[in-house]
């Protein structure tokens, strides 16, 4: 990937990442789908957790910028590349970071149908694409700040690189839990 993804590439690696999740998702069986390892998350449970962090990430996008100015302030900073974020996350996970809060998925009911959480995950991914692509400007994706749960204030532009990359490495979660299973 380039240094500095522009925002036509985020927004096309951001679908790219999201079809190819939902087609491995739908792809596997309902018994894979909701099977519940002990001490680790199902392949339902990544992708609802997904499904609230791409949500969460949305708000930060749909809030007037006069909001996200006064709330978390001005860069003090240039954003990160995508690889520069991405070594910072797996360092927040090397040292213990996880999900917290309402991000930690609850187990889900079988009676769910997989095709609706798909959906649902699809939806908040088109919905977020669509509002960066509506709402803001390549430029502008530098110049506010929101607050991630584990990497702190991050630029916009780096929230979109972390979004593509937390639905990758939950991806190669799944794929790795899957093996294990077999």
């Amino acid at each position: 990937m380039p240094a500095i993804l522009s925002k036509e590439e985020i927004l096309q690696q951001l679908q790219e990442v999201s079809k190819e999740f939902i087609q491995f998702n739908a792809s596997i069986n309902s018994e894979e789908f909701f099977y519940q390892p002990t001490d680790k998350w199902s392949v339902v449970q990544n992708v609802t957790h997904l499904t609230t962090a791409s949500k969460s990430t949305l708000i930060a996008f749909m809030l007037p910028k006069f909001f996200i100015r006064f709330y978390t302030g001005k860069p003090n900073r240039s954003s990160r590349t995508y690889e520069e974020l991405v070594t910072k996350y797996k360092a927040k996970l090397a040292a213990g970071g996880r999900a917290s809060g309402s991000f930690i998925p609850k187990p889900v009911a079988v009676e769910i149908c997989k095709e609706k959480i798909l959906a649902d995950f699809s939806k908040a991914m088109n919905r977020l694409s669509a509002t960066i692509q509506r709402k803001w400007s390549d430029g502008q994706l530098d110049q506010y700040i929101a607050p991630h749960p584990l990497l702190g204030k991050i630029t916009l532009r780096e929230l979109c690189y972390f979004t593509i990359y937390h639905t990758r490495h939950h991806l190669a979660n799944i794929k790795e839990r899957l093996k294990e299973k077999i």
